[in-house]
């Protein structure tokens, strides 16, 4: 009973802890080699840590479900007043016009009536956030001003390229007198110009003077409206092409061709005129086209203008034909020069600017008897030269 007990041959009492030799023992009775086990346990414990990683995020997420929705619990409301704005613009659009005014742009204008001379002065400043209507996003825009009391006299200004928001920067007057003036509407339309195929409308401004007070300058922004549906000429156009050529003076006209003519006009032509210093200088004309409206002549005269010359002459092409009385009788007119203006003036431009190169355009017609008091009332312009 005094004999010590060996603690090597005692078992371990059942619920203690394992002694420290334990987990040797156990992997040494696993009949693997080592490194197996070791691959084993390293593959444990990357699966434990995804596991950990797993559940950590999924706790995340969860937790920030309720402030996400309280945020949007919030920004409900918000939402619903945005929405009340954005369609309320809408709405007052619908309204007020179906096209949407800010579609067509907007015109900057001044108005000035002198009763001395009874002349309305016209400024056309600058218009801005046009629409293009043709293919790509720009346009060639330029104005063309009238009254309604006088639909054959109007002004045209110079064409601008590649821009959307053109600067005019031109002025023009009319003659009405004072009693006209509530009866008369100013009328501005804004085109797209286009050398081989109709000009295409932009815009419309119709403007009537009897609501305004002309008593003092105006200049104002004006909502441009859409264009309208009538055809603007009834005179129909007129394409030719023009190349000077300054060492040798040769001034060459293609009359083309033309279009829109009145159906009840026979055997229409064109003279071609030139005029220096406002007299009659030298003329030419077409071969007649008969039964037709869109005659076809594509032939070339040759003038002779010499170099110091070029600033002097006026060039003037008019379509006749014989109409209902059986006699010949111009259809309209069209003048280019220094004197010119608007289409007519920035074509003659492009000659100057480009010698010995042809430079081809459609034009329209004018009524013969505006042209020829233009040609007699209109100030000459200095126009730049080649090589000035």
């Amino acid at each position: 009973m005094g004999r010590p007990t060996d603690p090597s041959s005692t078992p371990a009492p059942v619920g203690t802890t394992a002694e420290p030799g334990l987990i040797p023992d156990l992997i040494a009775r696993i009949p693997w080699p080592r490194w197996a086990l070791i691959t084993v346990a390293a593959a444990a414990g990357v699966l434990i840590v995804s596991c950990l990683l797993c559940v950590c995020c999924c706790c995340r997420r969860h937790g920030r479900k309720k402030p996400r929705d309280k945020v949007a619990v919030g920004l409900g409301s918000a939402r619903s007043s945005t929405t009340t704005h954005l369609v309320q613009p809408e709405v007052g659009n619908v309204e007020s016009n179906p096209g949407g005014p800010q579609q067509w742009g907007r015109l900057q204008l001044s108005l000035q009536y002198d009763s001395g001379s009874q002349q309305i002065r016209v400024g056309l400043k600058q218009a801005v956030d046009l629409r293009a209507r043709g293919p790509g996003d720009t346009a060639d825009p330029y104005a063309c001003v009238s009254l309604s009391t006088q639909p054959g006299h109007r002004h045209e200004t110079k064409a601008h390229r590649g821009t959307l928001n053109p600067v005019f920067d031109e002025t023009c007057c009319f003659r009405i007198p004072p009693a006209e003036l509530p009866q008369t509407t100013l009328q501005v339309r804004l085109l797209d110009s286009r050398c081989f195929s109709q000009h295409e409308p932009l815009g419309e401004l119709s403007l009537p003077l009897g609501a305004i007070d002309l008593r003092h300058v105006l200049e104002l922004w004006h909502q441009l409206g859409p264009p309208g549906t009538t055809k603007a000429e009834q005179t129909g156009e007129l394409c030719f092409s023009l190349q000077y050529v300054p060492g040798s003076g040769r001034l060459t006209v293609v009359v083309l061709e033309a279009r829109g003519l009145s159906p009840g006009l026979a055997e229409p032509y064109v003279k071609v005129q030139l005029m220096l210093n406002q007299r009659k200088w030298k003329r030419r004309k077409t071969s007649a086209r008969k039964s037709t409206a869109t005659p076809y002549f594509n032939e070339a005269f040759t003038f002779l203008v010499p170099f110091s010359q070029i600033q002097s002459v006026d060039l003037v092409l008019a379509v006749w034909a014989r109409g209902l009385r059986l006699r010949n009788a111009p259809v309209g007119k069209v003048v280019l020069g220094a004197r010119a203006s608007g289409q007519p003036l920035q074509h003659w431009a492009d000659m100057l600017a480009h010698a010995r190169r042809p430079v081809t355009q459609w034009h329209r017609l004018q009524p013969p008897r505006d042209v020829d008091q233009a040609l007699a009332l209109q100030p000459r312009l200095h126009l730049p030269l080649p090589g000035s």
